[in-house]
């Protein structure tokens, strides 16, 4: 795939996506693969990686002898592994320019009925995670006076969605965390920023919102009246890690079809109809 502009070059570029066999990380690993980027995917299961980097580097296009996109075996609850997804994304490459934090797990759950432990779970790997990720990877960034971390965060970071209260919790403290690395990392040039997504359909919240009441309450208050895809999310991650977001840092990017935008909009549920007559 040609680029047509250096402001989104990605050539020579390496980068490391948590989460990236499947879902919004998946779409992110492939649009920064084709716009020239090596990528690492990583997820905890050494087979689901290895599979979607063979699929992301045959889509990625170019040389068909030039492996574009692997994959590494990664638990980001553990400082051990994420070391070594991180080293072995070197070996591998030769060097490494982009973090993308795109690893998570969903649980609903009245809060009332919520354990600690369970809290605890969602937000090691979202938060804690997430830093383990930033550390090691931004010890190379700090080497080399160069890096961009991109965190993944959430629609629910800026409004409540009801019986997710540790993936809420976890996902502003992720906003919180891009802060404070944007404002104390700037001076090893390292940018730091997020992505919210708004609601896009992937194998952890699938269940929760197509065919269901809930989804249906959402695309009622979503001015363009569907759900987002992978790939559109990914074009703000090509964004930031290209030279055009060269200058933005410490930012949160939503990407989620006008539903923050929306207090009164068109659509009705069945019961607040207009009456006729």
């Amino acid at each position: 795939m040609g680029i047509t502009t250096s402001l989104f070059d990605l050539t020579g570029k390496v980068a490391l996506v948590t989460g990236g066999a499947s879902g919004i990380g998946r779409g992110i690993a492939q649009a920064l693969a084709q716009h020239g980027a090596r990528v690492a995917v990583g997820s905890r299961t050494i087979d689901k990686v290895e599979a979607a980097a063979r699929e992301l580097n045959q889509a990625a296009g170019g040389d068909a002898s030039e492996v574009r996109v692997t994959g590494v075996s990664i638990d980001v609850t553990q400082t051990a592994s994420v070391e070594t997804a991180v080293r072995k994304t070197v070996e591998r490459f030769g060097r490494l320019d982009i973090l993308v934090n795109s690893a998570g797990v969903m649980l609903r759950k009245p809060t009332f009925e919520l354990e600690v432990e369970e809290f605890k779970k969602i937000y090691d790997t979202h938060v804690a995670g997430s830093l383990r990720c930033c550390q090691a990877a931004g010890r190379l960034f700090r080497e080399q006076h160069a890096g961009c971390i991109i965190n993944l965060a959430s629609i629910s970071s800026f409004v409540d969605l009801v019986e997710v209260t540790s993936y809420a919790c976890a996902k502003n403290a992720v906003i919180g965390l891009t802060r404070s690395l944007a404002n104390e990392w700037a001076k090893f040039g390292i940018r730091t920023n997020a992505i919210a997504p708004g609601f896009v359909p992937t194998e952890i919240n699938r269940k929760m919102i197509e065919n269901t009441d809930r989804g249906r309450r959402i695309l009622e208050h979503t001015p363009l009246g569907r759900f987002g895809k992978a790939e559109e999310i990914a074009g703000a991650a090509v964004f930031l890690a290209a030279p055009a977001g060269g200058f933005v840092n410490g930012h949160c990017i939503v990407v989620d079809g006008g539903y923050l935008a929306c207090g009164i909009g068109e659509a009705f549920a069945p019961w607040a109809q207009p009456k006729k007559g």
